[in-house]
């Protein structure tokens, strides 16, 4: 009697994905363009991918450049606030108290 020979098994699907791949690489691409929504959007996708087992690297690293850029947003909008109250005050100091108008500006000084 011969053998029929066993089937070759059957080669795994050419770039298998896992739960959270997907939206873990869209999420890093938001924490560029909008940080804040790439940085909830990367932890959801890390959340996904962390409770079946694997490793979401695009998902890891859309949490670190989401997390670095809110706060250098925050650093810089502070600073703009602060730089443009120290003119108001500046002007203020130069004017004296009232209210003064510069072409559409107007300045009310106490």
């Amino acid at each position: 009697m011969s053998e029929v020979p066993a089937a070759a098994p059957a080669p795994a699907p050419a770039g298998a994905t896992y739960p959270g791949k997907t939206l873990g690489i869209v999420g890093l691409v938001l924490a560029i363009l909008a940080p804040i929504v790439g940085l909830i959007i990367s932890i959801i996708a890390r959340s996904q991918s962390k409770a079946a087992g694997f490793k979401n690297t695009p998902a890891k690293a859309g949490i670190i450049v989401g997390i670095i850029l809110t706060v250098l947003y925050i650093v810089i909008i502070v600073a703009s606030v602060a730089l443009t109250a120290a003119a108001f005050n500046s002007a203020c100091a130069e004017l004296g108290s009232g209210t003064f108008e510069s072409g559409t500006t107007t300045i009310t000084c106490p």
